[in-house]
């Protein structure tokens, strides 16, 4: 079912190389990260002798443990220091601004912290320590086929399996009546809000559609089984645009939709253009993240500044986007509106869908109320 990708996964991630010393002679290896995670300056050989409390004294001083032990008892001195970043019960009252604020400082410590446990990885895709899973399908997805010896995140590592997972077992999209395939890197359609306002959302007749920012291709496919004779998908990322031409070829859309390795828009001028980009003018932690965070907003803006450029006339704009970031005070509504405004384009009609992501229900989640009361609308806009 899954076909082969059509880039170097390993040209995605990091390069460099870290140093150590082993019972007094030097060792040198390549660093690897799909995420993007720099190389740690220090870095320490450590087993099975050493406890949870001294490698998160080890991690917090910003020294990587390379393990030379078990691979389980890694897989538990790991579940030790996820243990010891969790966020702490606090039952002050304080602003969602603040919360989301603290929420963002944990994650960034806790993906420091877990990163600093380091596994190697050998030529031929595999992890040479006792009890260790086979992982070579897996990290062959996320930094392609490893040709010297290498060191990565244990944290970084098990993400890749659970990706490989969902890979292999595929994600049900109700709106296709079919399952897509992700590569790793891409963001994953578990959310089905925007999916559905797309498929749900009144269409014309349009004969050529543009879909910025496709991730997994999902909503392009969306727009070709509605009807939309030609339909050009495009995304910055490679490991993107290898993942939504599989989501076409799987759904036999070759023929209708055509995707391309661009920044925003391609060549050309469409009846309608959708975009659903990252909701949060946040920084990226991670590549990962980028799906999600927009620094400044700059793929939103960006997009709305250019997009009557490459608009036909009296065609239309499907800006789809969730109100998170105006919950937690970092985007107002107007700002949202006078960016719109400012780009020549006038709001026609809305719809909206309440968040039903599973994480609206957790309430364990520090940021359960923003998510419960989430809303992801589909704007349609044409030129003033």
């Amino acid at each position: 079912m899954l076909a082969g990708y059509d880039y170097a996964p390993g040209s995605m991630t990091a390069a460099d190389y870290i140093n150590w010393s082993d019972l007094g002679r030097p060792v040198t290896a390549l660093w690897r990260s799909a995420n993007g995670a720099p190389a740690p300056k220090r870095v320490e050989p450590v087993d099975d002798t050493i406890t949870a409390d001294a490698a998160y004294r080890l991690a917090s001083q910003g020294v990587a443990m390379l393990w030379n032990g078990d691979f389980q008892n890694a897989r538990q001195i790991l579940t030790a220091l996820e243990h010891r970043t969790r966020p702490r019960p606090d039952h002050t009252e304080r602003s969602t601004a603040d919360l989301f604020y603290r929420y963002r400082q944990n994650r960034s410590h806790r993906a420091r912290i877990l990163g600093l446990l380091l596994v190697p990885l050998a030529v031929g895709n595999t992890i040479g320590l006792r009890r260790a899973p086979d992982v070579h399908a897996a990290t062959v997805a996320a930094y392609g086929s490893i040709t010297e010896a290498s060191v990565v995140s244990l944290h970084e590592v098990l993400g890749t399996i659970g990706a490989h997972q969902w890979r292999t077992k595929g994600i049900p999209v109700a709106a296709l009546n079919a399952n897509i395939y992700p590569h790793y890197g891409t963001f994953f359609p578990v959310r089905s809000e925007y999916v559905d306002l797309v498929a749900s959302a009144p269409l014309a007749a349009p004969q050529l559609a543009f879909d910025i920012g496709t991730g997994t291709g999902v909503l392009a496919a969306v727009l070709a089984t509605r009807g939309v004779p030609h339909v050009v998908a495009t995304d910055i990322e490679p490991r993107a645009v290898a993942s939504a031409r599989e989501t076409v070829s799987l759904l036999k859309l070759d023929g209708q939709v055509e995707v391309q390795l661009t920044d925003l828009f391609p060549e050309g001028k469409a009846d309608l253009i959708v975009c659903n980009p990252p909701w949060i003018p946040a920084t990226a932690h991670s590549l990962l993240d980028a799906a999600v965070y927009d620094p400044g907003s700059r793929m939103l803006k960006g997009f709305l500044a250019g997009v009557l450029d490459h608009l036909e006339p009296n065609g239309e704009v499907w800006l789809v986007l969730s109100d998170f970031a105006e919950l937690v005070g970092l985007r107002s509504r107007g700002d949202l509106l006078n960016v719109i405004d400012a780009a020549g384009l006038r709001v026609i009609g809305a719809l909206e869908a309440p968040a039903r992501h599973s994480r609206a229900s957790d309430t364990n989640d520090p940021l359960h109320a923003v998510r419960a009361n989430e809303v992801t609308s589909l704007w349609r806009l044409c030129a003033s």
